[in-house]
């Protein structure tokens, strides 16, 4: 069996980077795998990742000539059949073009259908799936309001979809949609790099915070009152504060954020802002040892529970909230993008996380090695279709 990652865009957002590296790492385990492929958005990025056969570049902004045959093949389709076949083809023709390569096609991008329509994305399903290739979802989620009849018709269309939390398993099962496994995020599984820590990190008095730019442009007040959370944190408590960038893309760069807060707070001598070039695992190793971790990206706050890690979740989305669920019973300590600019809501929540530190720990000692049985599941689910 031979497998094509595919809708990876890249390991410079390291939660994209958790998914590939245990992915790889389960199915590189499995005997009838003979082959793994990656095609990724930014494969200079991936090349750190072991276990990998071959890495292609997935160029969807390729472009074509004017008067080309493709060119000429997309006026007759727009004007004529109100379609665009052809250039949706042609945007993904890197993956198309190693159909006969491989024969099991995973679309990694577990998130990916929670941002509207994907046009381009069903027609290389129908592609993919008129091959006679297996196509599989791994590790989606999914919310109510991101579903419609062209996403439900697609979703119909997949051999397995691997669900990483409850909430989508219900959602989807409730649409119709066929061959639903439940399973976990792989990252729950990823290893940790354990680095020197910095001059002042204080040793079970460090409070882990993620913020990212995708929050704060959804919601612009988010960041006055986060701003307002991390005074708090640093007027109420001992506690030191370790920024942690997790994802580390041009326009959408959690490190420049995180900058904004060292910047204000620096004075205090109490501010750590780890750099921007660490991989997933050395994130993940820094995170396993704060006392507290805030953090709006979901393989931020992964990392966090995976290592037992008490975690406050900022700016749900039904992957949060459903992962939240799963482990502790109701969506518990996590914010809606709406509540988060509401400063009073952050430090009631961030208490609440201090006053059932312990309980929430033990509740994480019991469910973490079920969560991670579930998703050593994936590779079952993978290896025995038919």
């Amino acid at each position: 069996m031979r497998v094509l990652l595919f809708f990876h865009g890249g390991s410079q957002n390291r939660g994209c980077e958790a998914i590939v590296r245990t992915a790889v790492g389960l199915l590189r385990n499995e005997t009838k795998i003979s082959k793994i492929g990656l095609a990724s958005m930014q494969p200079n990025s991936d090349q750190h990742i072991l276990g990998i056969d071959e890495i292609i570049y997935h160029n969807q902004e390729r472009s074509f000539s004017r008067f080309s045959p493709i060119w000429f093949r997309n006026l007759i389709e727009q004007k004529f059949l109100n379609r665009r076949t052809s250039t949706y083809r042609w945007m993904h023709q890197d993956i198309i073009s190693k159909l006969e390569d491989y024969d099991v096609f995973l679309s990694i991008g577990g998130d990916n259908y929670c941002y509207g329509e994907l046009p381009d994305y069903y027609e290389l399903d129908r592609v993919i799936k008129s091959t006679g290739k297996k196509l599989v979802f791994w590790g989606a989620s999914i919310g109510e309001e991101d579903l419609t009849d062209a996403k439900i018709k697609d979703l119909k269309t997949f051999d397995l979809v691997l669900v990483r939390e409850s909430l989508t398993e219900k959602i989807l099962n409730d649409a119709g949609i066929p061959h639903v496994k439940p399973v976990a995020d792989g990252a729950f599984l990823m290893k940790k790099t354990e680095l020197p820590l910095p001059e002042n990190w204080k040793d079970g008095r460090t409070v882990g915070f993620n913020f990212s730019p995708l929050v704060f442009k959804k919601n612009p007040g988010s960041k006055k009152a986060a701003f307002d959370l991390v005074e708090h944190i640093l007027n109420t408590t001992d506690f030191n504060i370790c920024l942690t960038p997790h994802v580390i893309i041009n326009g959408n760069n959690d490190h420049d954020i995180l900058l904004e807060f060292y910047q204000k707070f620096k004075d205090t001598g109490r501010m750590i802002l780890l750099p921007d070039h660490l991989n997933a695992t050395e994130y993940k190793g820094y995170i396993s040892r704060m006392r507290f971790f805030i953090g709006a990206r979901t393989h931020a706050t992964i990392a966090a529970y995976s290592t037992l890690v008490p975690t406050l979740v900022l700016g749900y989305s039904v992957k949060s909230r459903g992962i939240a669920k799963d482990l502790f019973g109701e969506e518990k300590l996590v914010l809606s993008l709406d509540e988060i600019s509401d400063a009073e809501k952050l430090i009631a929540k961030f208490e609440e996380m201090k006053a059932e530190e312990e309980q929430l720990r033990k509740i994480l000692v019991e469910k973490i090695p079920d969560i991670k049985k579930m998703a050593e599941k994936a590779k079952g689910f993978v290896v025995q279709m038919k």
